[in-house]
């Protein structure tokens, strides 16, 4: 017995351990990005257009970009991912069809995000004729996050108690009923963690949008969902790497940074929030 007890305290303290260093990292990038883009953060660079090759004004193109490219991933992967969730979980019978489809999406998952701005370009804006466009980078992110999207709904379905089902189908409720209006609202919190993950991932992508949707240079804001737009993650790659004067442009790459930062941490909160509220009614 207090073999045992040494061995969880030890496996405890590597767990602690870990995560003490997960979020040493992330403090120390937050406080680098701080210290190095701060003095760029002000009104101008929030609400204008970028000027003078780049070296001048403001993201605001780039903000409203990331917005829309984020959420309307988001409004392709949720329907399709929970749908094929509930599926996978409520509906297919266990075989080997089953597993491979679980196998498919599982490498999906690891697909580098480039491969899938490829897929954009090659499908979406070629095939179907959207051109480099913010509805080919939509649907290019939204298909980027599905996989996370259906793994979290499955495990959080997987979560429901089957006492939940057969309670529902006792009182004379359909199967449809009783997913609907029992086994989804409690497995909504897992399944808005998996949305949570989808959106940060969304959020912060670059090799995905490059071939699909972002552009090098938009000063005036989108009016069509079939226009390229500018993103926050591209705007960062086009001034660190692209750019000019790059040395010049040092401060707004790291300004751009962490708004992209804060832009993500401030999505998250209030996934989280509702999440939590969700928890608390259900």
């Amino acid at each position: 017995m207090h073999s045992k007890k040494i061995t969880q305290g030890f496996c405890f303290g590597l767990l602690r351990c870990a995560a003490f260093v997960n979020a040493l990292a992330l403090g120390i990038l937050i406080y680098f990005l701080i210290i190095n883009g701060i003095s760029a953060i002000s009104w101008e660079f929030l609400t204008q257009p970028p000027k003078n090759m780049m070296t001048q004004g403001g993201i605001m193109p780039c903000i409203i970009g990331t917005f829309l490219l984020s959420f309307g991933a988001m409004l392709v992967a949720l329907p399709l991912g929970i749908g094929s969730a509930i599926y996978l979980n409520e509906y297919a019978r266990p075989g080997r069809l089953l597993r491979l489809i679980r196998l498919g999406i599982n490498n999906l998952a690891g697909v580098p995000s480039i491969v899938f701005g490829l897929f954009g370009l090659a499908f979406f804006a070629t095939q179907l004729k959207f051109k480099v466009s913010l509805l080919t980078g939509m649907f290019t992110l939204g298909f980027l996050t599905l996989p996370v999207v259906i793994s979290a709904t499955e495990e959080a379905l997987k979560a429901v108690p089957s006492t939940y089902r057969e309670a529902s189908l006792g009182l004379g409720a359909t199967k449809w009923q009783t997913i609907y209006k029992v086994v989804l609202p409690a497995a909504l919190p897992g399944i808005l963690t998996g949305a949570i993950l989808s959106l940060s991932r969304a959020a912060g992508e670059t090799a995905a949008i490059m071939y699909s949707a972002a552009v090098f240079y938009s000063p005036k804001l989108i009016s069509s969902i079939l226009e390229p737009v500018m993103a926050l993650p591209y705007h960062i790659y086009v001034l660190a790497t692209a750019g000019t004067e790059i040395e010049k442009t040092r401060p707004l790459q790291y300004g751009t940074a962490l708004v992209l930062i804060t832009l993500i941490f401030g999505m998250n909160f209030i996934a989280i929030y509702y999440r939590a509220k969700m928890q608390k009614k259900y």
